[in-house]
């Protein structure tokens, strides 16, 4: 990573701290307030040697002393605990700011963006990465302010004391940032390139146990093994390198600390010897003077300590901040242009569709299907079919929205892509191969806040075959659906998916192989469902299931991003083309 990447990411980690700012400021204040209680601190304690030593005053005579040094000791204490809370405290709040924006992102971009990478590779985003961010808000940012001010304040209460203690800290304090910015130069890129090996990792691993059962069928569990090995091995040398790195900036911090507070000594080890004559104003050294040097002295260097220590919460920060905004900069200009305007029209309206040489676009512009020309009434009812790869699915992730378009999509006149897309989805029930049901119960995944009466809901479940699962189930509706819907089957949730798509009562019905994952009696039962709702609002359905369509007035034939085919089951069926040998095909299957 160069230099002026590593400038720009910090300056993009430093930007994103008004999230937290109101904390930041509160650990800054509360370190301060720590330092002079150490000031006072290093005056009690040097007071006492003092008094105690060299002017030989009796212990009485020192109880308030004893007194105030022990509630400095109390007071830093209650301070510095105070101050971790609140750093925990920023760099949570600065987490789940950035974690927001990511999701807030993601959210825009939809989700045939986001499925175009690994999930694990989102996983380590999301969490391995911005986790990695909490040391440099929580405790590496205010340590910079103080690592600037405590320094100072102790030049300033030192030099009426001692000039010569105070000088030799002066000169020798920048060797310290010197060296460990020279150590720390490839301390992002280690960090860099550990997050992408994590990423690999992460992703690889996931997809690798998802196909386990394929890689079983075909022999590739050695192969398969060998691969995690490699992959795991360079992640384990790319973990050993940075912390090669971090373990060499803390001790080349603790040699040139140890030598400046060396020199102090030796400074004033000679003065009281008699040696040295300089440094004190007009008179010999005191004892007070050199106790309260000395005293001084690791506390001088101990906020430069602390920076170190936290250092390397800075290269892992500017390496886990290389993707995350990367991603930030390089989706930028793939969100929707327009998100403010909502439909005209009422949304329990009539709803028409029309294309004009409408071509569908990858998000990164690559034409996938079209051009397309259609009007589609009010409640008609559609049926998508064509081989596998012809586009079915890309025409319905385009008409949520969710894939760029260039030509023309009317929504009751409106382009589609100057619509809110949160409003047009409140226009749209979807029902897809793969159901994601929410971790609550089955009753409010499919009537959320129960919006719909006793009397609806019992209809719906009747009508989609919920009710044949029901009595199988420890509390009925009340069931909650667990993680990945495990205490249910494919066809289970399924069904619940069908019946919560039919509750929206939407105006716009999309379906994408609905029956996918239900067997030839629920597929019958299902698919009678979707028919009888399919006349209260405009339906488009995707679908392989031919002998289903006898009842659809319009079914639209697809091959290679192209409308080859339109009109009812009879008509393609008696005509010579592309359904008629997809309906051959399929006849052959079932027989």
């Amino acid at each position: 990573m160069d230099k002026s990447r590593q400038k720009q990411l910090t300056l993009w980690l430093k930007a994103q701290r008004f999230h937290a700012k109101r904390w930041l400021k509160l650990s800054v204040i509360l370190g301060t307030c720590s330092a002079l209680t150490i000031f006072l601190q290093a005056y009690c304690l040097a007071e006492l040697l003092q008094r105690a030593l060299i002017d030989h005053q009796p212990l009485p005579h020192l109880y308030h002393w004893l007194a105030l040094l022990v509630g400095c000791f109390a007071l830093r204490s209650v301070l510095h605990y105070t101050r971790e809370k609140v750093g925990v405290k920023a760099g949570e709040a600065l987490r789940q700011a950035i974690r927001q924006i990511v999701l807030d992102r993601l959210e825009g971009l939809g989700p045939v963006w986001v499925a175009s990478r690994p999930v694990g590779s989102w996983t380590t985003l999301l969490h391995e990465q911005i986790e990695k961010m909490h040391d440099y808000y929580a405790r590496y940012l205010p340590q910079m302010t103080l690592a600037a001010v405590i320094p100072l304040l102790i030049l300033i209460t030192l030099f009426p004391v001692n000039w010569a203690a105070a000088t030799i800290l002066f000169l020798t304090a920048p060797l310290i940032p010197i060296f460990m910015a020279m150590v720390g130069m490839g301390a992002a890129d280690a960090n860099r390139r550990n997050f992408a090996a994590l990423a690999r990792l992460s992703g690889d691993f996931l997809d690798r146990l998802r196909g386990l059962d394929t890689l079983r069928l075909f022999h590739r569990r050695q192969a398969e093994e060998q691969a995690i090995a490699e992959s795991t091995e360079q992640f384990r040398l790319r973990t050993m390198e940075v912390l090669r790195i971090a373990f060499l900036s803390s001790a080349v911090l603790e040699f040139f600390a140890s030598v400046s507070i060396a020199i102090v000594a030796v400074y004033f080890g000679f003065s009281y010897l008699g040696v040295f004559h300089f440094g004190s104003y007009g008179g010999a050294v005191t004892l007070f003077a050199g106790f309260i040097a000395l005293i001084l002295a690791p506390e001088f260097f101990q906020p430069l300590r602390d920076l170190g220590s936290f250092y390397h919460a800075k290269a892992q920060a500017a390496g886990a901040a290389d993707e995350i905004e990367s991603f930030l900069a390089e989706t930028e200009n793939l969100l929707p242009t327009a998100q403010g305007e909502s439909l005209t029209t009422d949304r329990s309206a009539p709803l028409t569709i029309e294309a004009r040489d409408w071509v569908i676009t990858s998000i990164e512009g690559v034409k996938l299907v079209g051009p397309l020309n259609f009007h589609f009434n009010a409640a008609q009812r559609l049926a998508l079919v064509g081989p596998s790869g012809s586009g079915k699915s890309t025409l319905l992730n385009a008409l949520l929205g969710f894939l760029p378009y260039q030509g023309s999509l009317l929504i009751n006149g409106q382009e589609l892509n100057t619509l809110s897309r949160e409003e047009w989805l409140k226009s749209v029930s979807w029902v897809g191969q793969h159901p994601r049901l929410f971790p609550c119960s089955i009753e409010e995944n499919i009537s959320p806040q129960g919006k719909l009466s006793e009397q609806t809901l019992n209809a719906i479940v009747a009508q989609t075959g919920i009710d044949e699962f029901l009595e199988r189930l420890p509390q009925g509706l009340a069931t909650e659906v667990s993680e990945e819907s495990q205490n249910l089957s494919v066809g289970q949730a399924q069904r619940i998916a069908v019946a919560r798509a039919l509750a929206k009562q939407a105006q716009l019905l999309l379906l994408d192989e609905p029956t996918a994952s239900l067997d030839r009696h629920h597929e019958q039962r299902i698919m009678h469902s979707l028919q009888q709702a399919s006349h209260q609002q405009m339906t488009v359905m995707v679908t392989h299931q031919l002998d289903q369509l006898t009842d659809w007035p319009t079914i639209i034939v697809m091959a290679e991003g192209k409308i080859v085919q339109m009109g009812d089951f009879s008509s393609l069926a008696a005509e010579n083309g592309l359904f008629q040998r997809l309906l051959s095909h399929r006849s052959g299957e079932i027989e």
